[in-house]
């Protein structure tokens, strides 16, 4: 025991905030071992840690299933709720618009967001909520022993289940069509991208989606199931390699950079996402080429990762609001309170 100690002495590396990467983690895990979203949690930490972000400056939102046990595994020192399954929406848009000064992380998954949630997923979407919207997807319902989430690829054979027979729900192409302004997606499997997505995510200004692939090593593990790891490296289609710029840091663009397009996005907060093209010259910023683009990878079978959609012009909930600097929920009886000058004022223009 006493050889797996720190030094006596040793320093505890920091980050800007004075936080260590501990101060940023949470309970251990409870779900299944090599469940994708234990390395979502990880890559929330680290992003969290690298961002120099005060926990107790975080809510955390969850509503039911395997996904919505996540944020015990990261944050604990965030407020967090935990709802009922597909509710996590309104119960963060009322937390939200209650105290502006705080940053929100919801996380929710396939079953808790495209079926019963889905009326609430997308009116978050066009109010434009400031918070960022995890959704991770395996195509089944984990924690009532794997039925056919609406996620699942038509034709998927699940044990005791039979075989889907309905088409899929695109989270992505629903988060674009209900006009969320941050649309993403990506892969549990790739660490390094869902951190870089991630860190843009809670650097946008408004409702930021990130669709991730997030295998079930249990109930929808089968090497051709389109939310397994195998599937999910072999036909893994990246637009483009993504790297977040704080706004405190000058902008370098690495040397081992492969040749190709590079196109800098500005942030609201005044950091930067570079986007280096592989393929092809992947504009971010046009709804149109984003849903050509879902359409396609959907006929051909792949699994497009990266940022998909950015819209940095439309303001958040918030913003659309004559709200006072200090947070509804600080606010005093008396500051809340009308006078009776006030009330009269108001009833006088009844009549």
């Amino acid at each position: 025991m006493a050889e797996n100690l720190p030094m006596a002495g040793a320093s505890v590396q920091v980050n800007l905030a004075g936080l260590s990467k501990n101060d940023y983690r949470g309970l251990p895990s409870t779900l299944c071992q090599g469940c994708g979203h234990n390395s979502i949690a990880n890559q929330i930490v680290t992003a969290a840690y690298e961002m120099n972000i005060v926990p107790e400056n975080v809510l955390k939102f969850s509503g039911i299933g395997c996904s919505s046990k996540s944020p015990t595994y990261f944050l604990s020192r965030s407020f967090g709720f935990n709802g009922l399954h597909g509710r996590m929406p309104s119960i963060a848009t009322g937390a939200l618009f209650g105290d502006v000064s705080l940053k929100g992380i919801g996380v929710s998954g396939d079953g808790d967001s495209a079926s019963i949630g889905m009326g609430q997923f997308k009116h978050m979407m066009r109010r434009n909520v400031d918070m960022v919207y995890i959704v991770e997807n395996n195509g089944v319902y984990g924690l009532t022993k794997g039925q056919f989430s609406a996620t699942a690829e038509v034709g998927l054979s699940l044990k005791k289940q039979g075989i889907n027979q309905y088409m899929p729900i695109d989270i992505c192409m629903e988060a674009i069509a209900s006009n969320a302004t941050f649309v993403a997606r990506s892969f549990a499997g790739d660490p390094k991208q869902v951190k870089e997505l991630l860190k843009a995510a809670i650097a946008h200004k408004g409702i930021a989606v990130l669709d991730i692939i997030s295998p079930c090593v249990t109930f929808n593990n089968q090497d051709n199931a389109y939310h397994s790891y195998t599937w999910g490296k072999d036909h893994e289609a990246p637009l483009h390699e993504i790297s977040f710029i704080p706004a405190r840091d000058e902008i370098i663009i690495p040397d081992d950079f492969e040749a190709g397009t590079v196109r800098e996005v500005e942030m609201h907060d005044g950091s930067s996402i570079v986007l280096k093209k592989l393929e092809q010259d992947y504009d971010p910023t046009s709804k149109f080429q984003a849903l050509h683009k879902l359409e396609e990878a959907q006929q051909n079978n792949w699994l497009i990762t990266g940022l998909i959609y950015l819209d940095t012009k439309k303001p958040a909930l918030n913003e659309k609001y004559n709200l006072t600097d200090t947070p509804l929920n600080r606010l005093t009886e008396k500051e809340l309170r009308p006078g009776p000058e006030t009330i009269k004022q108001i009833n006088d223009m009844m009549f």
